[in-house]
């Protein structure tokens, strides 16, 4: 039998310890913001936890009022219409975008990435202030280029109307939310393997055989990503709705995470709003895995 060599485990030793070393600030940061946020979000929803008074313990008392809450079923109802129209079209159309640009060339190519990705860089403040211009009743431009072409008789109040304040909170996210599922997949479509592609052609498939039998298998860990990314964007869909229509009207325009933060943070209800958090994550969480699985299949 062959001795290892006692230099080897030590220098095995020096390197673990020392990435180790470099991974404890972020090991620090991640237990400290996010591992005991959680543990303490699920603690303290079966509390009745407010301000100024000590937490009474109530058990599953918040799970149970949350779905006697008309207005949680209500932003349960919108945000699960948002992820159901959102998550859908930003794949199909970000994967049709990324192979129309993916056959341009040069510079013609990088300007397409690049107009299509700017709604990601910028910020979400900068982004809903200028939709909310276009949108606004008096002289925003939908009104003005609906009422000058005759589509419209009349100005129409897009966010502070129940028939099209969801909808225009939908049409927002998808325009914030294709920039990076486009760069995304036009890596992919980079990294698939062109001589499986040129083989089949040889062969005589079609070009819609060639990318759904070859270069949509080999994009499919991208898609997943994707998918997963995608729905839990739209499972958190905050800034859009603080900014624009506070819940409104009518509690229209509520989300699970607007509301989250309105029952925590207006209404100190601690408790009741971390109570939502958990049944939010556990949504998400069976999606997750649901998308995993069916990804693992195909």
């Amino acid at each position: 039998m062959t001795k290892k060599n006692p230099m080897s485990k030590a220098l095995v030793r020096r390197e673990t310890i020392a990435g180790y070393a470099f991974m404890f600030p972020s090991l620090i940061f991640f237990l400290g913001f996010v591992v005991y946020p959680m543990i303490q979000c699920i603690y303290t929803s079966f509390f009745d936890s407010t301000m100024n008074r000590d937490d009474i313990f109530i058990g599953l008392a918040n799970y149970s009022e949350l779905f006697q809450d008309t207005i949680f079923l209500g932003a349960l109802k919108n945000t699960a219409i948002i992820v159901l129209v959102s998550v859908p079209v930003v794949c199909i159309f970000s994967l049709w975008a990324s192979s129309v640009i993916y056959n341009l060339k040069g510079p013609v190519c990088s300007a397409f990435r690049c107009i299509f990705y700017l709604p990601v860089v910028t910020g979400s403040v900068a982004v809903t202030v200028v939709w909310k211009w276009m949108f606004n009743n008096y002289y925003g431009i939908f009104n003005y280029i609906g009422t000058k072409t005759g589509v419209l008789e009349q100005n129409i109040n897009w966010l502070g109307d129940e028939r099209f304040a969801l909808g225009c909170i939908i049409l927002i996210l998808l325009t914030t939310s294709v920039g990076q599922p486009i760069v995304l997949y036009i890596s992919a479509l980079n990294n698939v393997d062109q001589s499986l592609v040129e083989a089949a052609e040889v062969d005589g498939a079609t070009k819609f055989q060639c990318f759904w039998k070859i270069k949509w298998a080999q994009m499919m860990p991208t898609t997943l990503y994707i998918l997963v990314i995608t729905t839990i964007n739209s499972f958190q869909c905050f800034a859009l709705i603080q900014l624009l229509t506070s819940g409104g009207p009518n509690h229209r325009t509520d989300t699970i995470m607007y509301y989250i933060y309105y029952c925590a943070f207006k209404r100190y209800r601690y408790g009741y709003g971390n109570a939502m958090g958990v049944i939010l994550a556990i949504i998400i969480a069976v999606l997750s895995a649901i998308q995993f699985k069916l990804a693992k299949s195909e």
